[in-house]
């Protein structure tokens, strides 16, 4: 047998955070420039759009297989600040590439029950295979009532839900935003709906300790590590995913925030042990998500 090396990379990464970068559906995102250029240094050349088939390529680069895409509702549709990516761009795009995507539902809940409906439409009859959202957008923490039709939807669909936890950004200077989803919130979330697969994604930073708290407590709780450069992870969520942890924690990147082959880079220079790394970029996301694909079984110990 060969001797295994710390890259992963032919072993078939899964990105469980990404965001579709087309023209079109750049043309409804609002100060894009502004937060995504200046504030999180995407490139100049990524805010520009990029075709399906050139993220596609840049996975290839970087090993990745497959990314679950999020049709993401940022903020209540009407207001000027926010938008909505229209689920049929994803379903499209999965279209175009059917074997390197997965989609992801997001959730608007002023949209009440004809969201949860949108939602199980998505998942019915698009194989979407998860929900998505942002607490602070809306201003409504985890636990609020609001969100709870979708999480009922959630597991009666026996779909998992990623959402942000910890905190938000100055996304545009006229509409600030209180951070409301402290990674605690999502304790009495887990409580109420023990079945409910939830995935506090973005770390939980700068509450990383508290989310692994939750991770740790509930069984159904799991970890996204997008949208920080692991090269910043706090020591102990570096260390949670080497050992305690290390069925808790799914890769992401959050595209365009994190450029695929660099973030893989960096978690290469984490020196992570080989199961625990493997879980991390792909074992992990298909256990929780169910998945069928094959997981990587022959690990160096």
């Amino acid at each position: 047998m060969n001797q295994p090396t710390n890259s992963l990379k032919h072993l078939g990464v899964i990105d469980a955070v990404v965001n579709i970068w087309t023209a079109e559906s750049l043309a409804i995102r609002p100060n894009r420039d502004a937060f995504f250029g200046d504030k999180m240094g995407v490139s100049q050349e990524i805010l520009k759009g990029i075709t399906i088939a050139e993220m596609v390529n840049r996975m290839d680069q970087a090993g990745i297989e497959k990314s679950f895409l999020i049709a993401a509702k940022v903020g209540p549709f009407l207001h000027r600040s926010t938008y909505h990516i229209p689920y049929e761009m994803v379903v499209r795009a999965i279209a175009e590439f059917p074997d390197r995507f997965y989609g992801l539902a997001g959730l608007d809940p002023t949209e009440g029950m004809q969201g949860v409906r949108g939602l199980e439409r998505a998942v019915r009859d698009h194989g979407f295979i998860g929900a998505h959202f942002y607490p602070h957008w809306f201003e409504l923490a985890p636990d609020h009532a609001k969100w709870y039709p979708f999480y009922a939807k959630c597991v009666e669909l026996d779909i998992p839900v990623q959402l942000q936890v910890g905190q938000s950004m100055i996304y545009d200077p006229a509409h600030r935003l209180k951070s409301v989803a402290r990674p605690i919130s999502l304790d009495g979330v887990a409580c109420d709906f023990p079945e409910l697969k939830l995935i506090g994604i973005h770390v939980g930073i700068p509450w990383a300790d508290e989310m692994i708290a939750m991770a740790w407590k509930h069984p159904n709780v799991f970890i996204g590590c997008d949208a920080h450069s692991p090269k910043y992870w706090p020591n102990s969520f570096v260390n949670y995913i080497n050992t305690f942890g290390q069925d808790k924690v799914i890769f992401g990147t959050d595209f365009p925030i994190l450029d695929f082959e660099r973030t893989l880079k960096q978690i290469d220079d984490l020196q992570l042990r080989p199961i625990p790394k493997q879980k991390l970029l792909r074992d992990n996301a298909i256990r929780i998500y169910k998945l069928n694909l094959e997981k990587f079984t022959d690990h160096a110990t």
